[in-house]
């Protein structure tokens, strides 16, 4: 053993067992501290809300719902809002509660989100979120950061950018869009004015492209630890399933929603009146296009929106899909989904 007494041999071994004790401690600190969080996203109409529901009784779950149009009171035809036959039993969270001309983003989302994370979790259940606003999903996930701006100038900016809407629509913008930002202009739609004026107003006032902040918070290490599903199944059967859907929104009475909203003081130009067949159906009861041109367009603007979600979801980093064609039904779907929540460590 050389100069070193056997004592200190055993003092050395001593401290290196309390330092590994010590970091043991610190390691399941930081594992109880991160809050447990399942994801459930894909494109519309894939069935989403079905297998959540049927997570959720497994699971002892609760669903944060992070869809940008179900917030909204008096808007449940149009949105295919989860009825509470559908719900189950299971609670939901952030759906009827806004009216129609309030406001609500990404940065409303990401508060009210994590404040149920946190009343759920505290109630010992599990937060699941199910929606198709993949960025506002993702808001929530690595807790992003937002820009912050000069007030004054903002609000300069914003009036001309809304007046410019007003005067020549929304496609003219997301042309301008698409020439500064054709990343961030592939995943949005043309009559999300909210995202599209957010993105040009972003560009004015700091010359970035909201696909470079978005990439730089995509870099964010997560404060949960979460499992990210995203569903899948054959494009041609989501898309008949939407054709389908619209077909059912009709005769459940899509165009008295719509006429009921307007009749109640709702302008067509409110963030919420914007949304895939609340803005068609305006469109066709201001007598602009007839009612198989309105029923036409948001079939094809909601195959759009469809097509654009899975692209978003193919770019996001943490996603595991889930394709339908290899399960049976959604209780399968969601028993897979256990699973793999419960064996996985982060």
């Amino acid at each position: 053993m050389g100069s070193y007494s056997k004592s200190f041999f055993i003092d050395l071994q001593h401290i290196f067992l309390e330092y590994n004790k010590t970091n043991m401690k610190k390691t399941e600190t930081i594992n109880k501290d991160r809050i447990k969080l399942i994801i459930i996203n894909g494109p519309t109409a894939v069935g989403k809300t079905a297998v959540s529901v049927e997570l959720a009784k497994l699971i002892g779950g609760e669903i944060i719902s992070a869809d940008s149009m179900q917030v909204y009171r008096g808007m449940d035809i149009g949105t295919a809002k989860v009825t509470y036959e559908e719900m189950k039993g299971i609670p939901h969270h952030l759906i009827d509660i806004l009216e129609p001309d309030e406001e609500f983003g990404v940065i409303s989302f990401k508060e009210m989100a994590q404040k149920k994370i946190n009343e759920i979790t505290d109630r010992g259940n599990v937060p699941i979120i199910c929606g198709g606003t993949g960025f506002y999903i993702q808001a929530v996930l690595y807790d992003i950061e937002f820009i912050e701006y000069d007030e004054a100038k903002q609000r300069q900016i914003r009036e001309k950018l809304e007046k410019e809407l007003a005067e020549e629509g929304a496609l003219v913008l997301y042309e301008r869009l698409k020439g500064i930002d054709p990343e961030y202009a592939a995943i949005i739609h043309p009559n999300n004015t909210g995202r599209l004026l957010h993105s040009l107003e972003t560009w004015e006032l700091t010359g970035k492209r909201m696909s470079e902040h978005n990439k730089e918070q995509r870099e964010r290490k997560s404060p949960y630890d979460f499992r990210y599903f995203a569903l899948t199944d054959d494009r041609e059967k989501i898309y008949e399933r939407i054709n389908k859907r619209v077909d059912r929104m009709i005769e459940a009475g899509l165009e008295q929603e719509v006429r009921t909203l307007l009749d109640k003081g709702y302008s067509r130009s409110l963030q919420s009146m914007q949304g895939i067949g609340y803005k068609e159906m305006a469109d066709h009861i201001a007598g602009e296009i007839s009612l198989d041109e309105a029923i036409y367009d948001i079939k094809r603007e909601t195959r759009h929106y469809a097509k654009k979600q899975l692209t978003w979801f193919k770019r996001e980093r943490d996603v595991e899909f889930a394709d339908r064609r290899e399960f049976k039904d959604n209780g399968e779907i969601a028993g897979f989904l256990s699973e793999s929540a419960r064996s996985h460590k982060q």
